[in-house]
């Protein structure tokens, strides 16, 4: 048995049949939305096979399915990063969880770097498309169950959820910031040089997560939304040394706002 099939074994028999249909991936602290979810069972990392610990401060490390606004949905609750030394596949594995568990949305969020001038941190980013600069692709190998082999990645990020995230925002009051949404390997920071560089490409925010679970999304035919909090400016743009604690009271700071642009696209979507 796969690890795969292992851990959806194991979190099928714990959720009495409930099927999520909306998944969510939450990035460094933005972990508060899981106290929102009605009827929540909540799975340790720890005790999903093949399933490693979440060395990154920030990152809770559970799995959360319940309801929200009436809609069955799934939380992950801390991602893996490549920078944690784990591989691709394992990157990956909660998302084509999510995708067996029978979610049909998933909606990436994460804590990012700003490189455009016009955004002022801390604030929300709308991703439109992504740079995959981390030199991986978690499709690489043999083809996984239920996958393409060459997922079309041309509106990797679904079009009519953009619009309700917007239309969400705007009936919020919140600013929404749209743009791209660079992956790169970490876990140090980027140099000035290297900021510049990517914004030269087109990048807009920089971070060291999402990528290759939106690409395996796609792979399963799933639908993306992605947000990035925006917790700082990159390197050679703002003030002062960065932080990870930075990142963290950035993502707080937004979290609010956060929570209810995503409400409000799965309250307008899929009630």
């Amino acid at each position: 048995m796969t690890s795969l099939e292992s851990a959806t074994e194991f979190v099928q028999h714990g959720l009495d049949g409930l099927r999520p249909r909306v998944a969510m991936v939450l990035g460094s602290g933005l972990g508060a939305l899981v106290n929102a979810v009605a009827d929540a069972a909540r799975i340790a990392y720890a005790d999903i096979p093949g399933f490693p610990a979440t060395t990154t401060l920030g990152h809770s490390g559970e799995l959360v399915v319940g309801h929200l606004d009436d809609v069955p949905v799934a939380l992950l609750s801390g991602r893996f990063h490549l920078y944690e030394g784990y591989d691709s596949e394992t990157v990956v594995l909660p998302v084509r969880l999510l995708a067996e568990l029978g979610a049909e949305y998933l909606i990436v969020t994460n804590a990012a770097g700003g490189l455009n001038p016009l955004f002022a941190p801390p604030c929300l980013m709308l991703i439109a498309d992504h740079i995959n600069y981390m030199w991986r692709n978690p499709l690489t190998g043999p083809v996984a169950r239920g996958e393409h082999r060459w997922p079309d990645l041309n509106v990797a990020y679904d079009q009519e959820l953009r619009q309700l995230a917007r239309k969400a925002a705007l009936n919020a009051g919140i600013t929404l910031h749209e743009g791209v949404y660079s992956g790169v390997l970490g876990p140090s920071y980027e140099t000035p040089a290297e900021i510049r560089m990517l914004r030269r490409l087109g990048a807009d925010a920089v971070g060291m997560s999402t990528v290759p679970e939106v690409i395996t999304a796609r792979a399963r035919g799933m639908r993306v939304l992605g947000i990035s909090s925006i917790t700082n400016a990159g390197a050679g743009l703002g003030r002062g040394k960065l932080s990870h604690q930075e990142v963290l009271e950035g993502a707080g700071k937004v979290s609010e706002q956060l929570e209810a642009v995503l409400r409000g696209v799965i309250f307008s979507q899929l009630v």
